[in-house]
């Protein structure tokens, strides 16, 4: 029973510096996704403008006279 007046608190302190260093180590960035940005350079799938839309010399982009 003696050693529960010891454990308890220091299990508690325990808790707490594992939350802070926790807490710190998400708030400096040590979760950020490095590597996510530079595959998805890669992977990028989006179309951009058609470029005979603009193109005046094109047959489809030239409206009737």
């Amino acid at each position: 029973m003696e050693s529960l007046y010891l454990l308890i608190p220091v299990s508690i302190v325990l808790v707490f510096v594992i939350a802070g260093l926790f807490w710190w180590s998400v708030r400096s960035g040590q979760f950020d996704d490095l590597e996510g940005p530079a595959h998805r350079i890669m992977m990028d799938q989006e179309q951009g403008p058609d470029p005979s839309a603009h193109d005046p010399r094109s047959p489809q982009g030239r409206t009737p006279d």
